[in-house]
This record gives structure tokens, C-alpha cells and sequence, in this order.
């Protein structure tokens, strides 16, 4: 009697628990909404936050002894004539504009300040990172409209031994400072071309690709 009891309550929570997982797939975790492979409307991405390594041209009108081309130092800021490690990371282009104007504004009158990026790094809040059984794990700097599949194409694809549908994305909410863990199917969409598999990506998104145990 005992053990028909256990059996059944065993049983039961067996079922229960298989019910519950089977829900969303990948143990647990939930899957992003399928995406184009091509966007039906191009639109502007976020606005672009300066980071480490980013090359800048900063142009001030009718004072070329006061324009240059630098790079924004492993520490975050950046040296000009007149101007001395200017914090540079984190901000806008705009912004930092605003600051060198009210920092020359010291020397020169009225002076009209240009921030050009020439070529982008970005924080890492701005990037997309792929690591594990890759062809080259990378930092990629985020594109507007930039999809799963643009992502994998930059990075060589999978490894020889990934576990591609095994793969998971995780996402940081800025807004709730929580973060989520989805689940990629990287082999349907690479290997058998499965356009559902094709998900939407977000700056700071993190892509880990495990490899497969056989």
C-alpha cells in the first residue's frame, strides 16, 4: 500500500514537473519573438555612447590650432590644445561638444564645437559579445536593426563541436536592472536554415554558445 501511495504521488509530481518545463523550452528558459532577416523599415538605433578606444575628431570652427583627432584613452577621457584629460566616456558626441564649448569657452569667444566619430568601439553596454564554440568570438559593436543572424555571419558561424540550439542570449533591463536568460536556437537557424530561429538583438547583449558533450 505504501508503495503504491509513493507511486502514484511520485507519479504525479513526475507529470506535474514535466508539464511545467515542458511550457518553455530549454529548460526553463523563454524565446525571443522571431525577427526578418531584413528589416521592413530601417530606423535609427540608440544614440551613440563614446567609449573607450573610439576615435574622435573634434572640429572647432575658424580655430584649426584648436582641432584634433585623438583617441579616447583607456581610462575614458581624451587630451586636446587647450584641454586636459576631458572625461569623454558615457557621453554623447552632442554632449561632449557642449563641454569642450564651455571649456574653450575659457580661452575663446563663442566658440562652435564639432564631435565627429570616425571609428567606433563603444561601451560595452553598446556592444554584442559572443563567446564559447564560435568561429572567432568577438565584441561586436552594435548596428541598428542588427538581427541573430548578422551577429553569427561576423563571428564565423559555430564551431565544429557547438551545441548551437543549446545557446543562450542574455539581456541586462536598464530600466529594472534585472537580467533575463533566453534560449537560441543557433543550429535550426545556421544549419537548417530555420528563419524562426532569426531573433532581434539589443545593445549589451551576451551570446553564449556551449559545446556539445558528444
Amino acid at each position: 500500500m505504501r508503495f503504491g501511495r509513493f507511486s502514484k504521488v511520485f507519479g504525479g509530481s513526475i507529470a506535474a514537473a514535466t508539464l511545467v518545463s515542458g511550457c518553455i523550452p530549454g529548460g526553463g528558459r523563454p524565446e525571443l519573438p522571431p525577427a526578418a532577416f531584413v528589416a521592413s523599415q530601417e530606423q535609427p538605433g540608440e544614440e551613440y555612447i563614446i567609449g573607450p578606444l573610439d576615435q574622435l575628431n573634434i572640429f572647432v570652427w575658424r580655430n584649426p590650432e584648436l582641432s584634433a583627432k585623438v583617441q579616447v584613452r583607456p581610462d575614458g577621457r581624451i587630451t586636446t590644445p587647450l584641454i586636459s584629460d576631458m572625461p569623454a566616456v558615457g557621453k554623447t558626441p552632442a554632449m561632449l561638444a557642449d563641454d569642450m564649448k564651455l571649456a574653450l569657452g575659457e580661452y575663446i569667444k563663442d566658440p562652435i564645437v564639432s564631435v565627429i566619430v570616425e571609428n567606433f568601439s563603444g561601451t560595452f553596454s553598446q556592444q554584442v559579445r559572443i563567446v564559447g564554440a564560435t568561429g572567432k568570438p568577438a565584441s561586436l559593436p552594435y548596428r541598428a536593426n542588427m538581427t541573430l543572424l548578422d551577429a553569427m555571419i561576423a563571428v564565423g558561424g559555430l564551431s565544429e563541436f557547438a551545441a548551437g540550439n543549446k545557446a543562450r542570449l542574455i539581456r541586462y533591463d536598464r530600466n529594472t536592472g534585472r537580467q533575463t536568460e533566453f534560449q537560441l536556437r543557433l543550429s535550426s537557424l545556421l544549419k537548417n536554415g530555420d528563419s524562426s530561429a532569426n531573433v532581434k538583438l539589443q545593445p549589451g547583449d551576451v551570446i553564449i554558445i556551449p559545446e556539445s558533450m558528444f
